[in-house]
């Protein structure tokens, strides 16, 4: 049994606040300019181009790539020959509440969705648990805005909806969504599981690479099919038009009950924030 002192964990979460708000990866940054280089429509080019200029500066002077500096997502991959030395969901927190004040980052978190106060701090952190072999302890930070977090969405589908009642339901609700999730978008979709699954799917399929397609080829030809489909929608870059609506469709599944199809999709702006550290 390998031992992990929670002190470290909220060192780990501090770090990762601040760097997933301050710099895109790598494969996201490359995205964006090979779409710039293929959109024909010359406005759409100027506000990637003003895109591509934002992170470098975001880059250059370590400050947030976005104002809306999110809810702090936290997925965990614990091994189960782990033990971690304290609390590990105060860790978390404290190490969010440390990143967002020592990183000049936007707190948005309220305590009560009705009384809409303020925390002061952005926690709590939405916490995500995964129980994995091994005696590492993987820490995924995925700070969330809500100007794509609310363009959302979740279906109940039956399932003599078929194929084609998934495909017109994603497209449908990038449709909707237009210019408000800030385009070029990239979509998470879950399909399977429960109506609670079929969210965390979407959610954690924002976190896979866009240049890194579904393992099964069926998957990764729907998820080029529905990319295609997006990018004719014609809204483009924050929505003034072109051809680059969405840079990446990805797709995660799981089994499900003979009666039920839920599918969940849940869009991120082109600020697709995540960093990844495993102790």
């Amino acid at each position: 049994m390998r031992e992990i002192n929670a002190a470290l964990i909220t060192e780990v979460v501090k770090k990762l606040c601040i760097e997933a708000n301050c710099h895109l990866s790598s494969d996201l940054k490359e995205r964006i300019c090979d779409f710039r280089n293929n959109e024909p429509w010359p406005q759409a080019k100027e506000i990637l181009d003003r895109i591509i200029e934002n992170y470098e500066i975001a880059d250059e002077k370590n400050q947030p790539v976005c104002q809306d500096t999110g809810v702090a997502c936290v997925f965990l991959k614990i091994g189960q020959d782990v033990h971690v030395c304290g609390d590990i969901t105060d860790a978390v927190n404290e190490g969010v509440r440390q990143g967002y004040d020592e990183g000049y980052l936007r707190k948005s978190v309220v305590r009560d969705p009705l009384d809409r106060v303020n925390t002061g701090d952005n926690t709590p952190a939405m916490l995500y648990f995964e129980i994995v072999p091994g005696d590492k302890l993987e820490i995924t930070v995925a700070p969330k805005g809500f100007g794509s977090e609310n363009m959302s969405r979740i279906a109940m589908l039956r399932p003599s909806d078929g194929l084609e009642g998934v495909k017109n339901f994603v497209v449908k609700t990038v449709e909707e969504a237009g210019p408000n999730p800030c385009p070029p978008i990239v979509v998470g979709v879950g399909v399977g599981g429960t109506f609670d699954k079929a969210a965390y799917l979407a959610k954690k399929a924002l976190l896979r690479p866009v240049d890194e397609r579904n393992e099964d080829p069926f998957y990764a030809n729907l998820e080029q099919e529905l990319l295609d489909k997006i990018n004719s929608l014609g809204i483009g870059p924050q929505g003034f038009g072109g051809k680059t609506t969405a840079l990446a469709v990805n797709i995660e599944k799981f089994p499900t009950h003979i009666a039920g199809l839920p599918v969940a999709v849940n869009i991120n702006c082109h600020v697709t924030r995540h960093r990844t550290e495993v102790l």
